[in-house]
């Protein structure tokens, strides 16, 4: 599994589990907070029915009659009331006034139970002992929204409790306030958990975007190329990705010197014992003829050395190059002309004929030397591994922002077991004409400056016989 899936599973299970709690407490917590307030308006409502009920007993005129008369009236009311989303149009309250012994006296509810001993219920039981009087009856097992409230007040008369007032409501008069408030609430955490999904899934992409920037960059130093680290600043990412660089840097620079100094070797081991050999011959008597040729020998072989040492220094300096400089606009048309005509005594001198297809094409930002030397390479072993009195192509491409400079000969073309091997250092094949092979670092100079410029060198035989190899910028 990937960081950035773990770090998303990880932050959303933590996030969602604690959204999901949090959300669940608050609609849990929403039908006591709604009881309360319900029950604190129906405090107001007795403490105020049983002061009126106290004014007339101090008037001595208490009757149950009038108060039934006037509940039975609001009872039968026609009203309309518009509390939010919802329309109220009767009166969902039931008023029973009892005597200091719990006896009912008057019943709001067509007299039910008047007459009937509530001195037990805690409303009224509490109330009588100058407590706080409220009681919630079920009237359904099971059914929480079939509870009622009941709240009482004492009646008093000369400083004594006379009777007991109650009000009572069912809850279920609130629980439309309720199930709209939960369902907004429900309907809000969902909006807000899509959020949270986005938002953690923004963060994760935020957080492990350097690190697939830096694993890119690895991979890409891996197959050997030469990009450059991506930076982030100074922040802890960023000093990551210059400790890649400068670790980078250290092994491919001992790499770098061992190769070397074993290739190096390797390769000047024939051309000193050829010169030795030589020498030595030089120091014994013989013809003028003899003595010319081991004299040539030594030439050769030197000058085989300081091309292989001038080559090696070519591309030891592409090679150490992280980013291009000296860059500008080149015309590859213009480029191509002036490659041909450079080695146009060498092509003439086999005969071979040079045809050029390049209208004009400009790439921008690129080294044209670079260009130049690796065009020239490509150039000089056409003519190398082409027959006498043939022909050469080179062609220019464009597509795009893409562009190909593509060399083709009519030579002996590659073989099967060398294709794999001709981009290797110090790999080399040996001419038909003499037999003898070059630096074999030409190629790996070419592919070098292509990686630079972010391009890329193809070479493959020709169906027809020769070989195609194309520059692509």
């Amino acid at each position: 599994m990937k960081i950035r899936t773990r770090l998303f599973l990880t932050i959303l299970l933590i996030v969602g589990f604690g959204f999901y709690r949090l959300i669940g407490w608050i609609v849990d917590d929403l039908r006591p907070r709604y009881l309360e307030a319900m029950e604190e308006a129906m405090v107001d409502t007795s403490v105020i029915l049983a002061s009126i009920v106290e004014e007339q007993l101090a008037n001595a005129s208490f009757k149950t009659n009038s108060i039934r008369l006037a509940l039975d009236s609001a009872q039968k009311r026609v009203f309309s009331a518009k509390i939010y989303q919802v329309t109220k149009t009767n009166l969902q309250m039931r008023v029973y006034i009892t005597d200091d012994r719990g006896v009912v006296l008057l019943d709001s509810d067509d007299g039910r139970d008047e007459g009937k001993d509530y001195s037990k219920w805690n409303d009224v039981a509490k109330t009588l002992k100058g407590e706080y009087g409220a009681r919630a009856t079920r009237i359904v097992k099971g059914d929480p929204a079939s509870v009622i409230l009941y709240v009482s007040s004492p009646i008093r008369k000369n400083g004594r409790i006379f009777g007991v007032l109650t009000v009572s409501k069912p809850t279920s008069s609130v629980s439309v306030f309720m199930d709209a408030s939960r369902r907004k609430i429900i309907s809000a955490g969902f909006m807000a958990g899509v959020a949270v999904v986005v938002i953690v899934l923004i963060i994760s992409l935020w957080i492990t975007w350097p690190i697939k920037r830096l694993t890119e960059y690895a991979v890409q130093v891996r197959d050997g190329k030469k990009p450059k680290v991506p930076d982030f600043g100074r922040s802890d990412i960023g000093e990551l990705g210059r400790a890649f660089e400068q670790m980078r840097d250290s092994l491919e620079g001992k790499e770098y010197v061992e190769n070397y100094v074993q290739t190096l070797t390797h390769e000047m081991k024939s051309p000193l014992s050829a010169i030795r050999s030589a020498a030595e011959l030089l120091k014994e008597n013989m013809p003028s003829d003899r003595r010319d040729k081991f004299i040539s020998n030594i030439c050769e072989e030197s000058s085989r050395m300081q091309d292989l040492i001038e080559r090696l220094l070519q591309l030891s300096a592409v090679e150490k190059k992280k980013s291009l400089d000296d860059v500008t606009d080149v015309d590859l048309c213009s480029l191509a002309s002036d490659v041909a005509a450079s080695m146009s005594s060498v092509s003439a001198g086999k005969g071979i004929n040079v045809h050029l297809d390049c209208p004009q094409t400009v790439i921008r930002c690129c080294n044209r030397f670079l260009i130049r030397q690796s065009l020239a390479n490509l150039l000089q072993n056409a003519i190398e591994f082409s027959s006498a009195k043939s022909n050469i192509n080179i062609r220019i491409t464009q597509s795009g922002e893409k562009a190909a400079i593509v060399v083709a000969d009519s030579g002996c073309g590659i073989p099967s077991y060398a294709l794999e091997k001709i981009f290797d250092r110090f790999y080399s094949l040996e001419r038909p004409d003499t037999g003898r092979k070059s630096s074999g670092l030409g190629l790996t100079f070419v592919r070098e400056v292509m990686a630079l410029h972010g391009g890329e060198i193809k070479i493959e035989n020709r169906l027809g016989g020769g070989v195609l190899a194309e520059l692509i910028l």
